[in-house]
């Protein structure tokens, strides 16, 4: 999906962020957003790994 958008794409879209948020705002916006994606990042791994252990439980009774 991220790869149809192209660098022309990227450039527009991140002077577009510079224009409205301004150069003081835009690293505490990447902060937080980084933030938010290593944590939807280790939900989905500790699931992942809840569900193959509810898996291999039930495999082994």
């Amino acid at each position: 999906m991220m790869a149809n958008i192209g660098f022309p794409g990227l450039i527009l879209i991140l002077i577009l962020a510079l224009i409205i948020f301004g150069p003081k705002k835009l690293p505490e916006i990447g902060r937080a957003f980084g933030d938010t994606l290593r944590e939807f990042k280790r939900s989905t791994q500790g699931l992942t790994n809840d569900l193959l252990e509810d898996k291999d439980e039930k495999n082994g009774k």
